[in-house]
């Protein structure tokens, strides 16, 4: 080194080690700072092992313009975020990493393994060649804020005292202070608590000042009051028109693939509908599928007959093979109210009329949403009005940085959640 010459290396301690917290890690050491991230868990990325059944859907391919449509709440705050570091800017950051990616229906973002083991590693092993320090099994028990007081001068002169809130680091179970000049908090939200989303980051959040807004569920099945789903338990229906009212007034319509369970309804477009419906709750939601979406009315009609004529001797029972799945035969049946012994070719134009709307306005009940066990993400965090959308820092505690799902930010599925964390920890990790 030149005689004369300094070098000052920041020391910045990531909290969280999740998709944000990674990702913020990576970030930051590529600035040239000493990056310390601490993870409570055994391993890394625990809830991101799990995500897109085990696969990880890593972002959605859309147009970047498309990504902000598909952000439920708070979406304005994300304009730098999504520009700074877009869906495209992910999928050639991991593919860069050597994880070859692929593009899915809906524009979802998977590894072509499928194994979302690839992504995680990828992470690792670039943290490691950064020279991240690593430490697992280390849980932070509180932040480490000082409060200082200058004198601000304004421009007539005036002095007067102001106090200003600074952090220093992270305070460990073990009691031991760890100091920093820089802290970036990216522990989660409450979804999954076995991975370790147990709300450690918004306690902190508030005895740093900042409000943390109503926390719920989202992306979560949906209960349904009608016994009719259980009996269809395990099917999987591809493509199915997906509408939900509250009176007459239509809350949500989307198409897409949905899953009978034991309780009600699961699947992609139900998930994202679920991230809408919580406060209409009270009011009585009512879904409505489409089980033939590609079809009008008359098309269905005029199909239905088709098949009636090639099987004219047969019992209604016996005739819809070609139509329905199997499990749902009875269930359509049964709520048709026509007889399942009478031959088709003895069927009315009116119980017709009544199959055909059925089929296309097949009505179900909803009584709640999922908890936080099964929800993929969590709803509310910390109020995106007191940090910086451009840097991710917080307006109440300098050198403070918030990444991921901890902020109140939340998407529909489809990789779009993911992308938010990709994004502001690409922020947080660039600024802090």
């Amino acid at each position: 080194m030149t005689k004369g010459a300094y070098y000052f290396m920041h020391k910045v301690i990531v909290v969280g080690g999740g998709a944000a917290g990674m990702m913020a890690a990576i970030q930051s050491a590529k600035k040239g700072n000493q990056v310390l991230l601490f993870e409570k868990n055994e391993r890394l990325g625990k809830k991101l092992f799990i995500t897109g059944k085990g696969r990880c859907n890593v972002t959605n391919g859309c147009d970047v313009e498309e990504l902000f449509g598909k952000v439920v709440s708070n979406h304005r705050f994300l304009y730098s975020s999504f520009y700074s570091f877009t869906n495209q800017d992910a999928i050639d950051f991991f593919e860069e990493l050597g994880v070859p990616l692929k593009r899915e229906r809906g524009d979802r973002i998977f590894p072509v393994s499928d194994h979302s083991s690839d992504i995680i590693r990828a992470l690792e092993k670039e943290m490691d060649r950064l020279g991240v320090d690593v430490r697992l099994n280390t849980e932070v028990k509180s932040l480490k804020i000082e409060q200082k007081d200058f004198i601000e001068t304004d421009q007539d002169g005036k002095k007067a005292k102001k106090d200003t809130c600074t952090i220093t680091g992270v305070v460990l179970s073990n009691g031991r202070t760890e100091k920093a000049d820089a802290v970036i908090v990216t522990t989660g939200g409450l979804s999954y608590p076995s991975t370790g989303s147990t709300g450690d980051g918004f306690k902190w959040a508030k005895d740093a000042g900042h409000k943390v807004t109503e926390l719920s569920p989202s992306l979560v099945p949906v209960h349904i009051k009608e016994d009719w789903c259980q009996q269809m338990m395990g099917l999987s229906l591809r493509n199915t028109g997906f509408k939900a009212i509250v009176g007459k007034k239509k809350i949500y319509e989307e198409q897409g693939e949905l899953l009978f369970t034991h309780f009600g309804i699961s699947g992609p477009v139900v998930l994202s509908f679920s991230a809408y419906a919580k406060k209409y709750l009270d009011k009585g939601i009512t879904v409505i599928l489409d089980l033939k979406p590609a079809m009008s009315k008359e098309q269905l009609d005029a199909r239905i007959l088709r098949d009636f004529a090639d099987k004219i001797n047969k019992q209604f029972k016996n005739s819809l093979d070609d139509l329905l799945p199997k499990k749902m035969i009875p269930i359509i049946i049964e709520r048709s109210a026509i007889s399942p012994e009478k031959k088709v070719n003895e069927i009315t134009k009116e119980e017709r009329t009544r199959l055909v709307t059925l089929l296309k306005e097949f009505d179900l009940t909803v009584t709640g949403l999922g908890n936080f066990k099964e929800a993929i993400i969590t709803k509310g965090g910390i109020a995106v009005k007191e940090v910086d959308p451009g840097t991710m820092e917080s307006k109440l505690v300098s050198g403070l940085y918030f990444a991921g799902e901890i902020l109140d930010l939340d998407a529909l599925t489809g990789g779009y959640n993911l992308q938010i964390a990709w994004s502001t920890a690409y922020l947080a990790g660039q600024n802090a």
